[in-house]
């Protein structure tokens, strides 16, 4: 028995395109293709697909999955490591949850905030993984560094001018403007900026390649539904990646 990659796409809560540019990064490829061109996929092939999104779930990047998922044969045993995974990231959320309700309880209840119990489950290094994967232990230590250094001040403008280029790519791309256009490129050149001002990464490094690191970053936008979802989705990760793709050939 086999479905087809429309199904699967429904199924599994993904894209026909996210399916298809698994198959050309070489980590799931069709069970069959059908006279009509359209790609199947049967049972074993269905177990890999919940591998891979069990792996981006956990934060892994897709080289990454592919070398798990190519030092792994024994698909049991490597489920019975992701279901592991799975529990911690169950309890990191549980303790959230709970700090949170602490926290509205305390609120409601005019209460003293417990400021060790506010952040129980809070960790921005969930994705050193992840990080150092992509681009090294040392981009991550750099960045980490520069992170603690921005003390609660500098975090929150930081974050404010990053919620803010995202809903300023986000507003352009509905607006139908033209990716190479002024406006758009306009946006590169921010986002561009933002970038180089991130140590540790290619584009903070005295001549490392920028251009490479841009385009590279592009073509994640559109592959992780994780990046696409702070641009609108799909499209607008399309139209993000397509107008840094325009600046990095112009200026880059």
């Amino acid at each position: 028995m086999d479905w087809s990659i429309q199904e699967i796409a429904k199924l599994a809560g993904t894209t026909s395109r996210t399916l298809r540019h698994y198959d050309d990064l070489g980590l799931l490829a069709p069970t069959r293709v059908a006279g009509n061109g359209y790609r199947h996929y049967d049972e074993r092939a269905l177990v890999r697909l919940q591998r891979i999104l069990l792996l981006r779930e956990l934060g892994l990047g897709l080289p990454a999955i592919a070398e798990v998922l190519e030092g792994s044969a024994d698909e049991a045993r490597a489920l019975e490591a992701h279901l592991g995974w799975l529990r911690q990231e169950q309890g990191r959320l549980a303790r959230q949850i709970a700090s949170v309700e602490k926290t509205i309880t305390a609120l409601e209840g005019g209460e003293r905030l417990m400021a060790d119990e506010m952040f129980d489950g809070f960790d921005h290094t969930v994705h050193r993984a992840e990080v150092e994967q992509r681009w090294g232990a040392e981009a991550y230590a750099a960045g980490d560094r520069w992170w603690r250094g921005l003390g609660e001040t500098g975090q929150r403008e930081w974050k404010a001018r990053t919620a803010a280029l995202s809903r300023d790519w986000t507003a352009a791309a509905e607006s139908g403007l033209a990716p190479d256009g002024a406006e758009a490129q306009a946006l590169a050149k921010r986002h561009v900026e933002w970038l180089t001002g991130v140590p540790g990464t290619p584009a903070a490094v005295p001549g490392g390649d920028v251009k490479g690191y841009v385009l590279g970053l592009g073509e994640m936008y559109v592959a992780d539904p994780r990046f696409g979802a702070n641009y609108g989705g799909q499209a607008g990760a399309e139209f993000v990646r397509d107008a840094l793709r325009a600046y990095a050939e112009r200026e880059l």
